[in-house]
This record gives C-alpha cells, structure tokens and sequence, in this order.
C-alpha cells in the first residue's frame, strides 16, 4: 500500500504549466507526491519549449502527453490544484470530494525558451510549497 498522495495539476491545454507541475512534482516531491496532470481541453502534444524547459532544468519528460480530465476523473486524487484561471472555473464534479487549490501561472505558450524557463522556475518556487501546505507535508 503506498503513502503517495496524488495531486492532479488541472490547466485548459494540458500542454505546458500543467505538464511542467506534473514533472517538478514528481522531481520534487519524490516519494511524498505522485503528480498527473490533465486539462479541460487538451492540446495534441505538449508545447516545444515546456519540454526544452524540462530537459534544461534536468527533469525527466518521458511520458508527458497531453490528456483529457475524464481520463483521470476516477484515480484516488489527494488534491486538485489548477494552475489557469480557466480550468479553476470549470473544473469538473469529481466522483468524491477532492480538496481544491488554484494557484496560477503565467502561460507561456507561443513565447521564447526563457519564457518557459521563467514559468518554470515560477513553478517550482510556488507550487511545490504550495502542494507542501495543502497536504501537510
């Protein structure tokens, strides 16, 4: 039996902030904290530059596709935390109660590499600490 809290990193696209939560999470919190992440309308791959970001920062990438809420809507999820005003207003009803946290990020999405880096590096800074708090780590 693990003691592995899920957190879902919930954004529109699925493409960016919300994948780079998922990786640093899983970096981060390591053993504390299993992060998956999906949006409410998902882009067809993950954006050039959250990957490029990843990869500089050297954080493993693999398995990071975009996918749709409704594919994780029944795993045993810890915390919520979405990371764009759009998903925090239509985040969906899940099947129990789940705890909720909005904590926002700029998106990057059609900006240079240091654009990414910089939500990266915001990323890691606020929603590591954030999570932290939510589940009492």
């Amino acid at each position: 039996m693990s003691n592995l809290k899920t957190v879902l990193v919930l954004c529109t696209g699925n493409s960016c902030r919300s994948q780079m939560g998922e990786a640093i999470l899983n970096h981060d919190l390591a053993g504390l904290v299993r992060g998956i992440s999906a949006g409410t309308s998902p882009q067809p791959k993950v954006a050039d530059g959250a990957i490029a970001a990843l990869k500089q920062a050297g954080l493993p990438t693999d398995g990071l596709i975009p996918k749709t809420v409704e594919v994780v809507m029944h795993e045993d999820i810890d915390l919520v935390v979405s990371v764009c005003d759009n998903a925090r207003e239509s985040c969906p009803v899940f099947p129990r109660p789940v705890k909720r946290i909005h904590v926002g990020f700029h998106d990057p999405h059609g900006e240079p590499l240091e654009s990414f880096v910089a939500v990266r590096d915001d990323i890691r800074a606020r929603l590591v600490p954030a999570v932290r708090a939510a589940l009492g780590l």
